[in-house]
């Protein structure tokens, strides 16, 4: 990180000069109204603004509370414990947690060098992340998403251990300078720079930890996962083994959490692909079908039609037009 915006963020500040001064605890009225543990917008956002950034107060316990917003933590240097939902969660230097609305978090005191930004941000701060990602059918992208802005009641959080992933440091970096400077149209460029790191993030789910009241949620981006990064040939078999369960119980297992076969999910992926082939690249039809796993060009024809009502020929001209 820039040396001058991680001294900036390092500062003592007058809560934790007041903690250091002996007040053993947080001052809830900067956080909460009344007797709550609803940490509130209000107290964090001036009005107007979707997001906002602070740094983690150090020095004392935080305790266990919620949110009425989603709740973004990116450790700048050292690491914070965190409890959410009952998990015990330790964020390093580098790495993002993302919480949604619907989870209880207490945090353990931190040291001077454990430095931490808090992002406060209200739901529809993500619509232009989310178009930006496009609404293709893709249900790993699904998932992350309604998963990110807290749609998925029982997931708490998102842990991302992406310290070695430099696009994503740099992501947030900007952001940070962006939310903490002055400049014109910085509404368009923060929610820009968080389309980017979402697509980002959905590159590298092989790194995420999910916090969920069920170990199905965890189960289902693995399998998600596994279609994403092998579905021009991964077969069911290649996924059970891989998970070290039997055949007929994953199989039933897929169906229950998404709705559909492992057929239909591989299937859907494909044709996703295919679509992006054939209009940001000049690849042959042909070559496309077998790119994603069709051997058979006239069974690669039907299944593109009965979904798109057209061949792909026809879909890219109309594309091109």
């Amino acid at each position: 990180m820039n040396q001058q915006l991680y001294e900036e963020l390092k500062k003592i500040t007058e809560e934790e000069k007041e903690i250091l001064a002996g007040k053993n605890e947080i001052d809830r009225n900067r956080y909460m109204e009344d007797k709550t543990d609803i940490i509130d917008n209000k107290k964090l956002l001036n009005e107007g603004n979707m997001i906002s950034v602070r740094p983690h107060t150090r020095f004392v316990n935080f305790p266990k509370h919620t949110h009425n917003y989603v709740e973004v933590i990116y450790m700048c240097s050292g690491e914070t414990t965190h409890i959410i939902n009952g998990d015990k969660v330790v964020l390093k230097q580098g790495e993002l947690l993302f919480l949604s609305q619907n989870a209880t978090q207490e945090i353990l005191a931190a040291g001077e060098e454990d430095v931490a930004v808090n992002f406060i941000i209200m739901p529809e701060f993500f619509d232009k992340a989310l178009h930006m990602i496009g609404e293709e059918e893709n249900p790993l992208k699904k998932f992350i998403v309604e998963s990110l802005t807290g749609k998925n009641g029982d997931i708490g959080y998102l842990h991302f251990c992406v310290a070695d992933v430099l696009p994503i440091q740099n992501l947030v970096e900007n952001l940070i300078w962006t939310i903490k400077n002055d400049i014109s149209n910085k509404r368009s460029i923060n929610q820009t720079t968080m389309g980017l790191l979402f697509l980002q993030l959905m590159n590298h789910t092989d790194k995420a930890r999910v916090g969920a009241e069920s170990q199905d949620r965890e189960l289902l981006l693995t399998i998600l996962r596994y279609i994403e990064e092998n579905y021009s040939s991964g077969e069911l078999t290649g996924l059970a083994k891989e998970l070290n369960y039997d055949l007929y119980w994953i199989s039933k297992k897929v169906k229950q959490l998404t709705g559909k076969t492992y057929t239909d999910l591989v299937q859907q992926k494909r044709l996703s692909q295919a679509l992006f082939y054939l209009t940001n690249t000049n690849i042959s039809v042909a070559d496309i079908g077998e790119n994603i796993g069709y051997d058979n060009l006239s069974y690669f024809h039907k299944i593109f039609r009965k979904k798109y009502g057209m061949t792909p020929k026809q879909y890219r001209n109309q594309y091109q037009k």
